[in-house]
């Protein structure tokens, strides 16, 4: 069989590289004394307005922003139906000249792609100054405009902000406001008029209390116990189970007594399982360097790009075609150390060998636990929990089989069953290594791999394996003409049915969507098939407050309100998802009035309906267009800021239950509805 060494030595280095690459900043800059912030809830910007004369009359308008930790200011380029991009106007004045472009400046540009958005954008992080060109005529008068701005962490977005200026360039002075700094003839309403402040809403007391989210992870036992079956598949294959009674017979026959034997064979397990954790130590190291590091890695299409090539490599290896082995002087090495030394020693360069030894097997199934926790939120804590799992399992026999030798005349004999557990592994690498692939495909917007294409593939590889196992398909070592067992038999019958499972989401019906493979295909919107719908999943829905009350209290129904964003992707998530649910979805159809508000609806309201807004705390908003409206909205009556919020409300306003946010679990928003519903019942009959 040939060997594929060369390839190891240049896998982790390269993925060193990419990991510790991505999301590299620049030291954080001074920050400008004069600048202030300004809008209360977009505040994590401060903001100074400068005049710098560059000749005769001529100056630079330099727009300065001072931005909080973990958050960004999107680049003036113009983003399609992503991110709001940043815009500084000038007023048109008799004294003004106003030149084109807009420059940018700053040491902190990140460039990739957007989780908030998924997909590829411009933004700054720490500072950044926008610069304008003008002359005037009369320096010693003020130059007026306006400009708004939007910012993001890397888990939510602040409703875009407007602010409005005056600078005077003989003085240097400058001024920023939230509101016109002429109000002239401009209608003035405030949190006292209940327009943005509903008056029956008190979110210290809903009518049924209860369902406050809490936000702390949960998945840790999870990636345990998906690491633990890994390791569990790994003992399945070659390079594994022929070790199991050799190992545990070495110890058990070759020490000076039982107990001795058994107090090894536990050091060995132990050690197996600590070498495993030590190997997620240098991507906590990473992540203490910068914390967003794996928020930011795990979106990086060049990163997924690279799995996927390592994906399809250790497949074409498990099936057959070559074997991926580490240096044969590293295995040596260890297995002479393991010798040389003896004790505790000894017995660690044993483990370390058996991990060397092993690793043409287990390394596809290593860099699938690795893949997994860098693509998601848990960062470096995931990758350790899933290679702990990983260890243990690969340990546990050793440990078992000391303690209960009689146990391995139960075990099954080597034989031509482990090469089929290591080939149909290829076969789910390979699916695998589409899911990757079509990450950066999402991330790229290449449109290489719509929903449907990709289930497509996934049914080619089912089908592939199911001809493999009913040996209709022979690949490399098979015997021709060998019995197909009853395992194969039963395994082929599982595939089958799962691609039949899959080809549903081929077509454009009410099947496509496939909720047990939720995550892995690309969204129900990124589809070969025109998508058109003013409300999600085809439900009635009503985008204005006032009519949608209106509606309710004809009806008699509680009102859903639903504070989404059209760049809103755990919006698209929760409709997808969780609204499509026959429960859910016949909730927001039949019993509640669903009224969607879109905060960065950026259609301008009419000059009539444009107005200054004076809210609670005193601050003056200008609610310019409808986005506007709705987030003013959601800020001044529920204190949130962010998308998707979920609220229940009576007819006449009152809050039935706690809000939520983004719920992808269906029972838990199943319960939200019913504490509403309930609610809704309690006022009915007047309790």
């Amino acid at each position: 069989m040939r060997k594929f060494r060369p390839l190891l030595p240049f896998l982790f280095p390269a993925l060193i590289a990419i990991l510790s690459g991505c999301g590299k900043e620049q030291p954080t800059a001074i920050a400008d004394p004069t600048a202030i912030k300004v809008d209360p809830v977009n505040d994590k910007v401060a903001w100074s307005v400068k005049t710098v004369p560059t000749g005769d009359n001529a100056f630079d308008l330099v727009f300065h922003a001072d931005i909080d930790p973990g958050w960004s200011v999107y680049s003036i380029e113009e983003f399609g139906d992503g991110p709001i991009p940043s815009r500084f106007e000038l007023d048109t004045l008799g004294h003004v000249t106003i030149l084109p472009g807009t420059e940018e400046k700053s040491a902190h540009v990140v460039q990739g792609h957007d989780p908030n958005f998924d997909m590829e954008v411009k933004k700054f992080k720490e500072s950044v100054d926008f610069i304008r060109h003008f002359t005037t005529t009369a320096s010693d008068l003020p130059v007026t405009g306006q400009f708004e701005y939007m910012t993001c962490d890397n888990s939510m977005c602040l409703p875009p902000a407007l602010i409005f200026w005056r600078a005077v360039p003989d003085s240097g002075t400058f001024a920023l406001s939230t509101v016109p700094f002429d109000l002239s003839g401009m209608a003035a309403k405030s949190c006292a008029d209940g327009t943005y402040k509903l008056k029956n809403v008190d979110l210290a007391k809903p009518v049924v209390p209860g369902g406050k989210q809490d936000h702390r992870d949960s998945s840790l036992l999870m990636i345990f116990l998906l690491g633990f079956v890994g390791g569990l598949v790994a003992l399945l294959t070659p390079c594994v189970f022929p070790m199991i009674p050799l190992t545990v017979s070495f110890f058990t026959k070759g020490s000076e007594n039982r107990r001795k034997g058994l107090m090894n064979a536990l050091t060995y397990g132990g050690f197996i399982l600590l070498i495993y954790v030590i190997f997620s130590i240098p991507f906590h190291l990473l992540g203490s360097v910068n914390p967003e590091i794996f928020n930011e890695i795990s979106t990086n299409p060049w990163l997924n790009i690279f799995f996927f090539v390592i994906f399809i490599i250790f497949a074409i290896s498990f099936l057959g075609y070559f074997e991926i082995t580490l240096p044969s002087g590293w295995v040596n090495r260890m297995d002479s150390n393991a010798s040389k030394f003896g004790g505790g020693i000894g017995i660690f360069f044993m483990a370390l060998t058996l991990a060397l030894v092993s690793f043409s097997c287990t390394g596809p199934i290593l860099g699938s636990l690795l893949a997994g926790a860098l693509s998601s939120d848990g960062g470096a804590w995931q990758l350790t929990m899933g290679l702990s799992g990983f260890g243990m399992a690969l340990a546990l026999p050793f440990a078992l089989f000391a303690m209960f030798p009689q146990w391995l005349n139960n075990l099954p004999r080597s034989g031509g069953w482990l090469d089929t557990v290591k080939k149909t592994l290829g076969f789910i690498e390979l699916a695998l290594a589409v899911k990757f692939f079509s990450n950066a495909d999402l991330v790229m917007n290449w449109g290489l791999l719509k929903r449907e294409v990709f289930i497509g593939l996934w049914i080619v590889i089912g089908l592939a394996l199911v001809l493999y196992l009913t040996g209709r398909l022979r690949l490399p070592h098979d015997v021709k003409g060998a019995a197909i067992s009853k395992g194969r038999w039963t395994t082929a019958a599982l595939a089958f049915a799962f691609v039949l499972y899959l080809i549903p989401g081929l077509s454009n019906g009410e099947w496509r969507n496939l909720k047990l493979l939720s995550g892995f295909p690309p969204p129900l919107f990124y589809s070969i098939y025109h998508q058109e719908s003013e409300c999600p999943l085809g439900l009635d829905c009503h985008h204005d407050l006032e009519e949608g009350m209106a509606v309710a209290q004809r009806e008699g129904k509680p009102i859903m309100l639903d504070f989404t964003g059209w760049a809103c992707v755990n919006c698209r998530k929760m409709e997808e998802t969780v609204w499509s649910e026959p429960a859910i979805h016949a909730i927001l159809k039949e019993k509640v009035v669903l009224v969607s508000l879109y905060v960065d609806d950026k259609r301008e309201l009419s000059k009539d309906d444009q107005h200054v807004y004076i809210a609670c705390d005193g601050q003056k908003k200008f609610i310019q267009n409808i986005g506007n409206r709705w987030a003013t909205l959601e800020s001044e009556t529920f204190a949130q800021v962010s998308q998707p919020l979920y609220v229940l409300l009576s007819p006449d306003g009152q809050l039935l239950t706690d809000p939520v946010g983004y719920t992808p679990d269906e029972d838990d928003y199943a319960d939200f509805f019913e504490r509403g519903l309930k609610g809704m019942d309690m006022l009915k009959e007047g309790k």
